[in-house]
């Protein structure tokens, strides 16, 4: 992380945010906005709490890639199974983390990933290796699924990528769950 990062206002604040019941199906939120600063999920996202458990890693925070790399490699530490959501510039790096923890992983969701011309346009070098990851999570049987895309405009009120706590993006994370969870 660059020290312009963690100046950011984002960066303030407690690195992973969890809430719900221990032991359940958890959603591990790898958020490059850095919601959640005030160690609360973003409202959206506080029914899921009721059911599920949601550690919230807030990207800009120091630590927070650290801390969601050792939730995904001690298996006790979250329960089962174990969903990623994560979204725009924050791709790679978490497919890169899925990789290293396929067992431990159902599946990831994204939400504005680069498009496929975006990756185009990268070195080939990147691209290939965005490439191969994919390749490896669905070997693995690691589901991947793009569950939203902002059309952008006055309906999401931002640009893209739409902030992971943005109302949409929690119904498109919940459909998405209850499609995979109806599945196993």
């Amino acid at each position: 992380m660059t020290a312009d990062a963690h100046d950011h206002p984002r960066a303030e604040g407690p690195a992973v945010v969890i809430e719900g019941p221990d032991g359940g199906p958890t959603i591990l939120v790898l958020d490059p906005g850095g919601a959640a600063k005030h160690a609360e999920l973003p409202a959206t996202w506080r029914e899921f709490a009721e059911r599920r458990q949601v550690a919230w890693c807030r990207l800009p925070a120091d630590g927070s890639l650290s801390d969601a790399e050792e939730l995904l490699a001690d298996v006790g530490q979250l329960g089962s199974p174990v969903d990623l959501v994560t979204s725009g510039s924050a791709t790679a790096t978490v497919l890169d983390l899925a990789c290293r923890h396929a067992g431990n992983v159902r599946a990831l969701l994204l939400v504005d990933p680069p498009t496929a011309e975006e990756a185009a346009s990268a070195t080939n070098p990147q691209a290939r290796a965005v490439a191969v990851r994919y390749q490896e999570l669905e070997q693995a049987g690691v589901a991947v699924e793009t569950v939203a895309r902002s059309p952008g405009g006055p309906r999401d009120r931002v640009d893209p990528p739409l902030p992971l706590g943005h109302p949409d993006v929690a119904d498109a994370v919940d459909r998405a769950v209850s499609a995979l969870d109806w599945r196993t």
